[in-house]
């Protein structure tokens, strides 16, 4: 049997009163539970939180309530939490995993995370300077495979500070 007549065959089978499930706005009202977490610590354990903007590895992306439930890499970069009354604390993460779950929950696992304000900028320039000198020196493959790593951390933790 082909696809398209099983496909045909099988919609004609669903009963008509069926009723799908359909995804909807989120409400100004509407919170979305958030953990998230490092090997070591939780910073936030099922917090009731307006909206949580992240880089994910496909993109900049912002989760409120009522999103689709998704798996995210995500790559060096910020994750901004908006609490009500517009306050937000942003966190700088250097990889991990966000877990959109049905139910407005949402998980991050991070590897590494640190409060954005934790960093100094003439720290993060130096230390992108000697990894750049690493990645381009004389040293072990290894060696020069790490210092881009960290290269491509400071760079993206430079950017988040420059905003």
């Amino acid at each position: 049997m082909s696809a398209l007549r099983l496909a045909t065959s099988v919609a004609r089978r669903v009963p008509r009163n069926l009723t799908l499930g359909r995804r909807g706005y989120a409400e100004a009202a509407d919170k979305i539970s958030l953990s998230l977490v490092l090997p070591h610590q939780a910073i936030f354990t099922s917090t009731d939180v307006v909206q949580v903007n992240l880089a994910a590895a496909t993109g900049d992306m912002g989760i409120l309530a009522n999103h689709a439930p998704a798996i995210e890499p995500l790559r060096p970069g910020v994750v901004e939490v908006i609490e009500s009354g517009n306050t937000s604390k942003k966190w700088f993460v250097s990889g991990g995993f966000a877990t959109v779950h049905p139910n407005n929950k949402l998980t991050i696992n991070a590897v590494e995370a640190a409060p954005l304000e934790a960093f100094s900028a003439e720290a993060v320039r130096a230390n992108l300077q000697e990894a750049l000198r690493v990645a381009a020196g004389n040293g072990s493959e290894a060696d020069k495979v790490e210092a881009r790593i960290e290269a491509d951390v400071y760079e993206a933790l430079q950017h988040a500070l420059a905003k």
